[in-house]
């Protein structure tokens, strides 16, 4: 079955390209497009693509909110950011707005194709310059982190936590686990309580800085 993805980009010839592009792969497919944030939202709400390709910079409503709507009426959607900023604020918003991806629009085709796969897989992509701002990020936090105790996550806390960190959806984990998905819930609120962070940006950051996962590319 292929891969459905939406394209967000205010630029037609961007996306004409983009199409062109993914749709000479073999699992791939364009169900739509989209030239504003808005847009973007009504059109995976209609056609709930598997990943949402978005640029930041659109017209009505931008493409960290369009994100932050699109991924809280389908949180298995998706979304890989497609944009020429590779500025820190861009990224975080892109981040904690829920992207799974962060590529830069002079990636290589081959890239973009292979982020797809990667977010599909339940990674998390980030092309190699974005890769070093949030991990630049994470080292400022990290002093600041140390002066205080951290807080004791009981084994199995740890083990949600990274598959969050992960992307994994809360219906995936608790298949692993073998539990149910209100038991996940359940440990997924105590951890947020017990490290006092209340998305899942937050948890992936202090989940990479722990060392009980790791930026996979």
């Amino acid at each position: 079955m292929s891969i459905k993805i939406l394209l967000a980009d205010d630029h037609k010839i961007m996306r004409a390209g983009l199409r062109s592009l993914l749709e000479k792969e073999h699992d791939m497919k364009v169900v739509a497009e989209a030239s504003q944030g808005r847009t973007a939202v009504r059109l995976a709400r209609e056609h709930a693509p598997d990943v949402v390709i978005i640029d930041i910079t659109m017209p009505d409503l931008n493409g960290v909110e369009a994100s932050h709507q699109i991924l809280a009426e389908n949180p298995e959607t998706k979304v890989v950011a497609l944009s020429m900023h590779s500025d820190e604020q861009f990224v975080a918003g892109m981040l904690k707005a829920g992207a799974s991806g962060y590529l830069l629009k002079d990636c290589a085709a081959e890239e973009l194709c292979h982020a797809i796969r990667a977010v599909m897989a339940g990674e998390t992509y980030l092309s190699p310059k974005i890769a070093s701002i949030v991990v630049e990020d994470y080292r400022r936090d990290l002093s600041k982190a140390e002066l205080t105790h951290p807080p004791e996550l009981t084994s199995r806390e740890r083990e949600v936590l990274q598959l969050v960190a992960e992307g994994q959806t809360s219906k995936n984990i608790a298949e692993r686990l073998h539990v149910s998905v209100k038991t996940v819930e359940a440990h997924r609120q105590q951890i947020m309580d017990k490290l006092n962070i209340r998305t899942v940006a937050g948890l992936t950051k202090y989940a990479i800085r722990k060392g009980i996962t790791s930026i996979q590319s």
